[in-house]
């Protein structure tokens, strides 16, 4: 898996713009099937993996590494949802008692790719990304290149993209939309991987609106499984999970997913949060001034309740006081070095917060973890007992 191209492995319910032999593209309109395919992303030119390893580990590079895209090819497309929207009652209870052929061969194609990826890794682990507001299916690949490889190209790397709206005030009304309409494609991807026997965890990393895709998918699925006993519950097989940016209003979160104890899905959540993000605070204003839990403000908090957040060991909340924050201050997540140091530590090691745990993130008064430029420091070293994850 060494090389300046990253191999990404891709599911959207985008519909197509271009069907080229080497090339698909898609844009912002709805498509009721869903596909999966792989796009290949291309670091730099012709770059020798030893100037990318000495590149990546610079603190200033001599020169750029752009990401393009080098092929994106769609291998399988599973059945529209609902299969038959005007069928009969006859004709869609047989439907449903057998799935039809088209998506049992999407199906077995998806888990032969997901067995052939895995066989290259130890680790295995998937690793998802799942993009916000008025990103482009390009967007979304390039991120998840980027991610995984600084994660240290262990695990699967999957983009889960979604039709999210192109442009502002407009595009953002189809969006909010477009995450209800993109849930029921999400959680039959993620109990399609939860289903491959050799997938140990789940890892997920959502960014702004994105958040709402992850967070609806997984409280339905808990809510589900719950219902069920704690081998369903341990059968979604969720590792740990970012949620970035979060563009989530505050009070739904708390009474949602908090008063349901949806945060006991998975294995732990890092949350991250800034109050100088531009785009959560058009959101917030859009909404009639309602806080987003990207850009949360604790003294909204009562004492009793920030003791609580001081006690959390499963929700992790870290403040970005970093000056890399990217457009509308509202990209850090993989602009910043400081915050990408510290998803790395997180994702890939799974290490707690604190210095004793090798995350040496500060400690605000009201309970929650601040990284800062510089993080995690030029003396840092990785703790013994995180080598070998």
């Amino acid at each position: 898996l060494q090389g300046d191209s990253v191999s990404v492995m891709y599911v959207t319910d985008r519909v197509p713009t271009k069907e080229l032999a080497d090339h698909w593209q898609y844009g912002y309109e709805r498509s009721r099937s869903k596909s999966f395919g792989e796009s290949v992303v291309r670091i730099g030119k012709e770059q020798s993996w030893d100037d990318i390893v000495s590149a990546s580990r610079a603190a200033k590079r001599s020169r750029k590494l752009e990401l393009t895209i080098a092929s994106t090819n769609e291998q399988a497309r599973f059945e529209s949802t609902p299969p038959a929207l005007l069928a009969s009652a006859a004709h869609s209870a047989a439907d449903r008692a057998q799935q039809s052929q088209v998506q049992i061969d999407a199906e077995k194609k998806f888990m032969d790719e997901l067995s052939r990826r895995l066989a290259l890794t130890p680790r295995k682990d998937v690793f998802i990304f799942v993009h916000g507001f008025n990103d482009t299916f390009d967007y979304a690949v390039m991120t998840t290149a980027q991610l995984w490889h600084f994660l240290g190209r262990e695990g699967v790397p999957l983009c889960y993209t979604w039709p999210a709206g192109e442009g502002l005030l407009k595009a953002y009304e189809y969006t909010l939309e477009s995450t209800e309409f993109t849930l029921y494609h999400f959680k039959q991807t993620l109990r399609l991987i939860a289903s491959h026997p050799e997938v140990q965890k789940i890892n997920i990393l959502a960014h702004s609106r994105g958040t709402a895709v992850l967070t609806d998918a997984v409280r339905e699925m808990y809510l589900e499984a719950r219902g069920q006993g704690e081998e369903h519950v341990k059968a979604m097989k969720f590792g740990n999970v970012v949620l970035a940016a979060a563009d989530l209003e505050l009070d739904v979160v708390i009474q949602r997913d908090s008063t349901e104890r949806v945060s006991l899905a998975a294995d732990r959540t890092a949350i991250y949060f800034s109050d100088h993000d531009k785009a959560l605070g058009l959101s917030s204003w859009l909404f009639g001034g309602f806080t987003r839990l990207g850009d949360v403000d604790f003294k909204l908090f009562s004492p009793d309740e920030l003791e609580i957040i001081r006690s959390l060991n499963r929700v992790q909340l870290i403040k970005a006081k970093v000056k890399d924050m990217g457009d509308f201050n509202h990209a850090y997540f993989h602009t910043s070095p400081s915050v990408s140091s510290d998803i790395v530590l997180f994702l890939r090691y799974q290490l707690l917060p604190g210095a004793e745990h090798g995350r040496p993130l500060q400690v605000a008064d009201e309970g929650y973890w601040i990284v800062f430029d510089g993080y995690p420091g030029p003396t840092w070293t990785l703790p013994v007992s995180a080598e070998g994850r």
